[in-house]
């Protein structure tokens, strides 16, 4: 091993790169070579279920879908802005019920509110939530409102303390200083996070279907795994994952690009 004491530190991280590199593809190489491809092309790609899916996984599904996570975002995002401005007060029971409606919301599983909400609180209360839509959208809501919250308050942290100082010294009240100096600000600086809040509610929209959906109000996860069963082959599913591909890929995209433009911007 002389050869290896030869070379630089430099050297030596591209050669074990290109190593794990190389191995890597020859693990691939023989899973590829051992794979039935015939198999999975029969149980994954079946052209005519392919074409079965359309138009209806558009015009529905993700219709369905986008429409879920549209009100579960907007909800979210007015919860989240109340929560943050209490999580900021000077006054200690506001600071105190906000940190646990986000501490106990974010350490309990979606789904579990999900039920709870949709489910559990109608029962128990004697509530109509209409239909799936509105039952569906208020849980979403409910706990992206909790996660939002932290994004939105440390936002608002972000802005320097300078330019509310600077409203006040104009005579702007405290609530027009935070109205029209800090909250813009704050969510300039935020937009990145809440883009990447909206895909990940787009994707949580597939636990709706545990409410119970009519044909009407299928979300694409509940749209392809109908179509398995009822054709016994799993192709819907992922032409449902092809479509949450293209909603959420030009999304987190387009957060990551705003991430570079305000980094540079600093």
């Amino acid at each position: 091993m002389t050869w290896w004491r030869g070379l630089s530190k430099r050297r030596r991280g591209i050669v074990m790169r290109r190593t794990v590199y190389l191995v890597a593809l020859l693990v691939l190489a023989g899973v590829a070579l051992l794979i039935d491809w015939d198999r999975v092309v029969d149980a994954f790609f079946q052209p005519d279920l392919i074409r079965e899916q359309f138009p209806e996984i558009i015009t529905q599904a993700a219709k369905n879908t986008l429409i879920f996570t549209f009100f579960g975002f907007s909800g979210g995002l007015v919860i989240g802005l109340v929560l943050a401005l209490l999580k900021i007060s000077t006054l200690r029971p506001f600071r105190w019920a906000a940190t646990l409606y986000v501490e106990v919301v974010r350490g309990i599983p979606l789904l579990l509110w999900i039920i709870i909400i949709g489910l559990g609180l109608p029962i128990a209360l004697d509530l109509s939530i209409p239909g799936t839509y509105g039952a569906g959208s208020t849980a979403l809501a409910a706990v992206a409102g909790a996660y939002m919250a932290e994004t939105i308050r440390a936002g608002i942290e972000a802005v320097p303390r300078g330019q509310v100082e600077a409203a006040r010294s104009l005579g702007m009240t405290s609530a027009q200083a935070m109205s029209w100096i800090v909250l813009p600000q704050a969510f300039r600086i935020i937009l990145p996070p809440l883009t990447n809040e909206f895909v990940l509610l787009l994707k949580d929209t597939s636990l709706v279907s545990v409410l119970g959906v009519t044909a009407a109000t299928k979300e694409l996860t509940r749209f392809g795994r109908d179509g398995v069963i009822s054709n016994a082959n799993a192709t819907p599913l992922v032409v449902a994952g092809l479509v949450y591909l293209a909603l959420t890929v030009p999304l987190t995209r387009l957060a990551a690009a705003m991430e570079r433009r305000g980094a540079k911007g600093r």
